[in-house]
C-alpha cells in the first residue's frame, strides 16, 4: 500500500447529533493551589518568567529517561514523538485527527505538570498574529522564546534553549541522532492568517470545519515553520508541535456547538498535502519532500473501535501509555476529565 494511500485511513462518520463544547469565556480563573480549571494562554500574553516556567519544564522532559519503551525513545519528550511516529498513519487526514490531538497535547501538558513541576498551562501559538512573518516572531526568540531559524546546510538551531538538544527519532521514521531543524518560510506561514481561521470558524458541518483545519491553519504552522516541524511523522520532534496544535485545539473550543451528523463514508478531498508531501504543489524552493516509506521493523497501526473508513463517538484514541487511552466522546468536552479553558 502506497504510503500517502495508507496516510488516509480513517473517515468520519456518525449516525446521530453531536455537539462540540460551547465557546470559552473570554476571562477566565486560573489555577491557584491546583484548584479549577487549567488557563491556556497564547504564548504572545505570558510574562517572560511565565515563558520561561514553560521552557523549563519542557528542557525537563527532555532531561527525563523515557519510560515507554518505545522504538528509538530516549528522553520523556522522545516518548511522545515515538508515538506520534506509531500512529501518523490513522490520526491525520481522519476524523479523529483534532480529538487525537487534544488528547495528545494534553497528555504533554500533564506530563509537565506531574513530572516537572509545571503549574502555567499549556500555551498556545496565537500564529495570526504573525502569518507571513514567522522568522520575527517572539516565538522565536532566542533568549524568551524557542529559538530562531536553523543554519547551514543542516539547518540546526544554532541558538536558543533547545539548540544543544540530540533528537534520537526521525526524520520521518529514521532512528538517528541529530539536531532539532528549522527552515522558516515565511509565506508558506502566511496559511496561518486570521482569514483561513475564520473560514474554518464559518463552517456550519463537521467534516467541512475539520477538513479546513487541518488544510490552511495546520499545514500553514507545520510548513511555515519547515524541515523537523515539515516531517508528517517525527514532527514532536521540534518543541513548537504542541504551541501549534494547542492553538488548533483552541480554534476547535472557540467554535462552539456544531452538529457532527454524517450519511455515510465521506472523502475529505478538500485537504491539500501539506508542504513536502509527495502529491503537494512544485516550487516554493522548500524542503525536498521526506521519505514517507514505512521500515518493516515499524508495525502498521490498528485502528480500534470502528472499521478503517469509519470514525464515530466510540471511536478509541490511542495514547500508547502515554495516558489512558480514550473515546473522541471522552474528549469532546475540555472541562471534563482534561479540565482546562483557553483565554479566549
Amino acid at each position: 500500500m502506497a504510503p500517502l494511500t495508507r496516510f488516509l485511513l480513517s473517515l468520519l462518520a456518525a449516525g446521530s447529533s453531536l455537539a462540540v463544547p460551547v465557546a470559552q469565556e473570554v476571562e477566565l480563573a486560573g489555577r491557584p493551589g491546583g484548584g479549577g480549571d487549567r488557563l491556556r494562554k497564547s504564548w504572545h500574553s505570558l510574562t517572560n518568567a511565565q515563558k520561561k516556567a514553560y521552557i523549563d519544564a519542557e528542557l525537563c522532559l527532555m532531561s527525563k529517561p523515557s519510560t515507554s519503551g518505545l522504538r528509538g525513545a530516549r528522553t520523556r519528550f522522545d516518548d511522545f514523538q515515538s508515538v506520534h511516529v506509531s500512529l501518523t498513519e490513522i490520526v491525520h487526514y481522519a476524523g479523529q485527527f483534532l480529538p487525537w490531538h487534544r488528547l495528545f497535547v494534553w497528555a504533554h501538558e500533564q506530563a509537565l505538570e506531574k513530572e516537572c513541576g509545571y503549574k502555567g498551562g499549556q500555551p498556545y501559538w496565537d500564529e495570526p498574529l504573525d502569518a507571513g512573518f514567522f522568522s520575527t516572531s517572539v516565538v522565536l526568540d532566542p533568549v524568551t522564546g524557542f529559538g530562531g531559524n536553523g543554519v547551514g546546510a543542516s539547518r540546526c538551531i544554532a541558538d536558543g534553549p533547545f539548540a544543544n538538544y540530540t533528537n534520537a527519532l526521525g526524520p520521518s521514521y529514521a532512528v538517528n541522532d541529530h539536531c532539532i531543524e528549522r527552515t522558516i518560510m515565511d509565506f508558506v506561514s502566511w496559511a496561518t492568517h486570521a482569514q483561513y481561521r475564520d473560514r474554518c470558524l464559518a463552517k456550519t458541518s463537521w467534516l467541512d470545519f475539520w477538513t479546513c483545519v487541518e488544510a490552511s491553519p495546520h499545514n500553514g504552522g507545520h510548513g511555515g515553520v519547515g524541515s523537523q516541524m515539515s516531517n508528517p511523522i517525527s514532527s514532536p520532534g521540534d518543541p513548537l508541535f504542541f504551541l501549534h496544535h494547542a492553538w488548533l485545539d483552541q480554534i476547535w473550543a472557540h467554535k462552539g456547538n456544531l452538529t457532527l451528523e454524517f450519511p455515510g463514508d465521506l472523502f475529505p478531498s478538500g485537504i491539500p498535502p501539506p508542504p513536502g508531501f509527495p502529491g503537494s504543489a512544485p516550487g516554493g524552493g522548500g524542503p525536498p519532500a521526506p521519505d514517507l516509506t514505512r521500515p518493516a521493523d515499524v508495525p502498521e497501526p490498528v485502528i480500534i473501535g470502528d472499521p478503517a473508513n469509519v470514525t464515530t463517538l466510540k471511536h478509541v484514541l490511542q495514547m500508547l501509555g502515554l495516558t489512558a487511552d480514550r473515546t473522541i466522546a471522552e474528549v469532546m468536552d475540555t472541562r471534563g476529565f482534561m479540565c482546562y479553558r483557553y483565554d479566549v
